[in-house]
């Protein structure tokens, strides 16, 4: 029997599952990521697939990856703010070289989207767009249940579009910094961390982006009002998605795609950004969560290496 194995690199764990033909779980394994140390990160990477060839009795088909932030197409170099350790080394050629097996790179954003895309939320639709809302902000775009990442590879990373200055006027924002290089990048004020902040600039206490939910349900005036600058920045954010490239249907994914108002209120906030006649497509929460990452980077291993 025939395996394609998924690992899901983020800043907390490395989690490998083993998947056969029919997308049905073999072998789950995780570890901590060593964010800083690049040889452990390595060899955090083959332990988890040496371990999986041996409970499983033969080595996988290909192996998927799905590393966070982006990889030089020029140069091979990874970027990566979330697993410092990477950056700059040459990621997919070290692990190709101690891994001696087909392997596919993606990042988790895109890896997210491909898992919604194949009987998730995603499916059954022409095109999707899975959209992360957690730390950061970002995605992955899919056309006929195949990822389209791009000349760059960086296909979907919306949030690092930039905020207008009209809607940083309307709502007192300053021009934050990205870490990305860049400044007022939409992943400052639409993510997690960006409620967060949108938060404490109105004068209250620093708290996480639950704690803010929470407090505006218990009725809080200021966690209230920075829920729906949030919203206001979100609704742009999706309006200009649609215009970008028309997605069928929009998934989220992320720490904030659990909001069920979310899935209530964003419509009216996307709509007064678009012109007549553009259609809000619909917003979905994920089928997969969590675990679509791994499941993702399975299937674009399985994509560029089918069974043989």
């Amino acid at each position: 029997m025939q395996h394609w194995y998924g690992i899901d690199v983020g800043g907390t764990k490395i989690e490998l599952v083993a998947y056969d033909a029919t997308l049905h779980e073999r072998h789950r394994e995780r570890v901590t990521t060593p964010t800083r140390d690049y040889d452990a990160f390595l060899q955090a990477i083959t332990g988890l697939v040496h371990a999986a060839d041996a409970a499983l009795g033969a080595p996988a088909r290909a192996i998927g990856i799905g590393l966070p932030g982006v990889r030089d197409r020029s140069s091979g170099r990874q970027l990566s703010a979330n697993v410092p350790g990477l950056t700059g080394r040459l990621v997919a050629d070290d692990l190709q070289a101690r891994l001696q097996r087909p392997l596919a790179f993606g990042n988790d954003l895109q890896c997210f989207a491909l898992s919604e895309a194949h009987a998730g939320a995603g499916a059954g639709y022409p095109s999707m767009f899975g959209a992360i809302l957690g730390t950061g902000a970002g995605g992955g775009f899919c056309v006929g249940g195949q990822l389209v990442a791009g000349a760059n590879g960086i296909a979907g990373e919306w949030g690092h579009w930039s905020i207008p200055a009209t809607l940083l006027q309307r709502h007192a924002l300053p021009v934050l910094a990205c870490a990305c290089g860049l400044r007022g990048c939409l992943e400052r004020y639409v993510s997690g961390n960006g409620l967060a902040l949108i938060h404490e600039g109105l004068g209250a206490d620093a708290v996480d982006a639950s704690a803010v939910v929470a407090l505006a349900h218990a009725g809080d005036a200021i966690a209230t009002q920075a829920l729906a600058i949030h919203r206001d920045l979100l609704g742009y954010s999706f309006a200009n998605l649609v215009l970008a490239i028309d997605p069928h249907v929009i998934v989220l994914g992320g720490g904030l795609s659990k909001l069920e108002q979310l899935y209530r209120d964003l419509p009216a906030a996307i709509a007064p950004y678009l012109f007549q006649g553009v259609r809000v497509p619909p917003i979905l929460p994920p089928t997969f969560g969590d675990a679509g990452g791994a499941r993702g980077a399975a299937l674009l291993a399985r994509q560029h290496h089918p069974a043989c």
